[in-house]
């Protein structure tokens, strides 16, 4: 398929990486805050698509995953978008539950910020 067809296209086609799998960033539709980045693999983007609810690739268990079934977290899907080569998903989601996406117990998987000890290319400290 050539690049303008890909880019410009209407063709949704989805381009998974060599371990079948395609990155999904994940955020809460109503405050546009990223919330988790997951993998998808074929299943669960046809799962998710089919039931409107999450469904991401486990890359730790080796095995399909529904979000919420055991947190309560489920996240129903407002909105799916594919960037412009169709390798990476930006899904848009109200999210269930307590709202909590990270298995931390926090709303976000992403509540530290990076911060150099003394410049750049020094120590790194992760702050809250």
């Amino acid at each position: 398929m050539g690049d303008y067809v890909l880019e410009e296209g209407t063709v949704f086609s989805p381009k998974f990486d060599a371990n079948n799998l395609i990155v999904c960033v994940t955020i809460e539709h109503s405050s546009r805050e990223i919330l988790m980045v997951a993998y998808m693999n074929e299943e669960a983007l046809t799962k998710t698509l089919e039931t409107g609810v999450a469904h991401y690739w486990s890359r730790s268990r080796a095995a399909l995953w529904r979000k919420g079934d055991t947190s309560g977290q489920v996240q129903k899907v407002v909105s799916l978008r594919v960037d412009c080569d169709q390798d990476a998903l930006l899904l848009s989601v109200e999210p269930g539950g307590d709202g909590k996406a990270c298995h931390t117990g926090r709303k976000s998987c992403f509540y530290r910020v990076v911060k150099s000890s003394s410049g750049v290319n020094e120590l790194e400290i992760l702050e809250e």
